[in-house]
């Protein structure tokens, strides 16, 4: 017997039901993208690693799925270094190629090579698949979905309080109770700085983005493992634990930054930010987190994530400014702001909740009945008015027993049956079964679909 086929750990399929959920999702957030003056664009699946390596740092480097060289592949590998025991070695001379880990990297990459083409400030948001190769878990998959929005060319802090609406809309239209996290590089900067440890910035942001996961000893473990001195791990402690207001947060780092200039840089940038979002009325609640960290090395400025109050799962939007991004592929000093929509996680959550609307989820709307060639000749125009008229219609494409194609439509929860037997087409009509009252009327084609309109 043949082994049943399987997919890698980690990757999903999508059934029809499941498909419907997914562009509903897909479709909302294009809309609110669209709202805002943001235009689509797609990049390949595959990057080059040139593009790819040491732009998400170490850890990030290490979750990169690499695609073999085509034809022979070991042809650039001696027996001395396959032997070496040397992963990273020999993968850079086995492969050229990567998937994309997200979609930031491939758009800044888009940027400079089109930058002769592109209206600055440009405004993009891309929908596609990325790919890391982590470890399978409730709400982590090694392939999902990203939904990006990014403003390149402009330095505007209201970049950012736009991006905070963006995320207010789209959640709002869902139906889901968010928390809006806040923060900024510069002010994790500053700490690092305070602390006395500057030059480990990168190693406190890895270990402190992982506070809500392994907890707070974990991290004061972890911290000290990558060489931050006891002292300094004390004098993170009161802000880790800092709590209250936004407004009594952000004074209280302040006083604690007073002698930093790229700590007070950051609290100013936040400022401005939180007060100018006071003013545009946002239904979601927004909380500076100042230990909110974001771990990727390109941002610099302001950080943002975004958690589901309702359902416990983990990021289901992040993002924030990058500054020096696209100075890696040669074109220094253009400035970014962006944020990701986790699509595969919101899935999750809107099924958890039960909010998807059911319009939203319906295929089929009318199922004719098929009893044989005249009975079929007789519905086909009808079948096409309807579909003119925007109904989603099918007819049954096989002359079997009535029941098999009523069980037809109740497996697929199609709405409405039309029944078209001799008398019904004596008479020029239809007769209309509304599948959840069981109610039948012999009607017009016109009715048929005003009623189900």
């Amino acid at each position: 017997m043949a082994n049943k086929p399987s997919i890698p750990k980690g990757t999903r399929d999508f059934s029809p039901m499941e498909m419907s959920k997914r562009n509903y999702i897909f479709n909302t957030i294009k809309e609110v993208y669209a709202l805002y003056g943001f235009r689509q664009i797609e990049t390949p699946a595959m990057e080059t690693l040139q593009t790819l390596m040491g732009k998400y740092g170490e850890e990030g480097d290490k979750l990169l799925f690499k695609i073999l060289n085509s034809g022979n592949f070991l042809s650039k590998v001696s027996e001395e270094e396959l032997h070496e025991n040397n992963a990273p070695r020999v993968a850079s001379k086995l492969c050229e190629k990567g998937l994309r880990y997200d979609l930031t990297v491939p758009f800044a990459r888009y940027v400079v090579m089109h930058r002769d083409e592109l209206q600055m400030p440009f405004k993009r948001y891309q929908i596609q698949p990325v790919w890391r190769a982590d470890r399978p878990q409730k709400g982590r998959y090694r392939e999902f979905y990203q939904c990006d929005a990014d403003i390149v060319g402009s330095n505007s802090l209201l970049n950012e309080v736009e991006l905070m609406q963006i995320i207010d809309t789209v959640f709002s239209r869902f139906g889901v109770r968010v928390v809006i996290k806040i923060n900024n590089r510069k002010i994790l900067s500053g700490i690092a700085e305070i602390i006395g440890e500057p030059d480990k910035i990168i190693d406190i942001t890895v270990a402190i983005d992982k506070l809500d996961k392994i907890g707070l000893d974990a991290v004061n473990k972890e911290l000290a493992e990558v060489g931050i001195s006891a002292e300094a791990i004390d004098k993170l402690q009161p802000i880790i634990s800092l709590t209250g207001f936004n407004e009594d947060k952000l004074q209280t780092i302040a006083d604690v930054l007073t002698t930093s200039e790229i700590g007070m840089e950051g609290i100013n940038e936040t400022r401005f930010i939180l007060d100018t979002l006071k003013k545009c009325g946002l239904k979601n609640e927004i909380e500076l987190d100042l230990m909110l960290a974001r771990g990727l090395n390109y941002y610099t400025g302001a950080i943002f994530e975004v958690k589901a109050l309702d359902v416990q799962i983990g990021s289901i939007t992040g993002g924030g400014r990058y500054d020096n991004l696209t100075g890696i592929f040669g074109m220094p000093g253009l400035s970014g702001v962006g944020i990701s929509f986790g699509a595969d996680r919101i899935f999750d959550v809107l099924n958890q909740l039960d909010l998807y609307p059911k319009e939203a989820v319906d295929s089929t709307k009318l199922l004719f009945i098929n009893f044989g060639e005249k009975e079929t000749e007789y519905c086909l125009p009808i079948a096409a008015k309807t579909r003119n008229a925007g109904i989603s219609t099918e007819i049954y494409p096989d002359t079997v027993k009535m029941k098999k194609q009523m069980a037809y439509a109740n497996a697929k929860q199609i709405p409405f049956v039309a029944i078209i037997g001799e008398n019904e087409m004596a008479d020029g009509k239809v007769m209309l079964k509304d599948m959840q009252t069981g109610e039948q009327r012999l009607i017009t084609a016109e009715a048929l679909i005003e009623i189900i309109s």
